[in-house]
């Protein structure tokens, strides 16, 4: 059978303050004979993101991710809204945010709890929809966090599921609407 060496360490993130690639590799040992077992993978990526630049000061923060899930949640949330410190007619000031998936780990297909099935949904190239509601929205900037309000299309945004820490991915920035207009199975709220 094929016979690999160790992983390497981790390489660090080749840019500091915003959601980058780390890479480990190891290396074929030994070369699979006479039907052996093929080798293994010989690369791991992961997402990484420096929070200090190479000088020490602080960074980054504006790229924690999004934490999402599924827009069901949201109608449960507005019964319980009636006694929240917003007022009724601040419960309409939400938005809604369209993002096009670009990457997402194989643990969010494997998710199958009933309360997280959503996940199974999530495909890599679609339109989602992403609503921001109170109380997610911040009360001082009427933002949620990771909405990527200062990202043109272009820049890769990090988002993860609520409930599955391991179901977590990438995605850039369409456009912000008033309101979503996905199908369900798309529609996610910020938490």
């Amino acid at each position: 059978p094929c016979v690999v060496g160790e992983w390497s360490h981790w390489s660090g993130c080749a840019e500091q303050c915003q959601p980058d690639l780390r890479i480990r590799r190891r290396y074929v040992q030994q070369e699979p004979k006479n039907g052996g077992e093929p080798c293994p993978a010989l690369e791991e990526k992961a997402g990484c993101l420096e929070y200090l630049t190479y000088q020490g000061e602080d960074c980054g923060h504006e790229h924690v991710p999004a934490f999402i899930t599924t827009s069901e949640y949201g109608k449960e949330r507005k019964r319980r809204a009636a006694s929240s410190l917003w007022p009724s007619d601040k419960e309409a000031a939400g938005y809604c945010v369209e993002f096009k998936t670009e990457s997402l780990s194989h643990h969010c297909a494997l998710e199958n709890r009933p309360y997280a099935r959503w996940m199974q949904y999530l495909r890599e190239g679609h339109t989602v929809c992403v609503a921001c509601q109170p109380p997610a929205m911040s009360t001082d900037t009427h933002r949620c966090s990771g909405d990527g309000h200062n990202a043109d299309g272009g820049k890769i945004l990090h988002w993860e599921a609520v409930g599955n820490s391991q179901c977590q991915g990438t995605w850039k920035k369409i456009r912000q609407l008033e309101h979503c207009s996905c199908p369900l199975v798309h529609s996610f709220i910020f938490t």
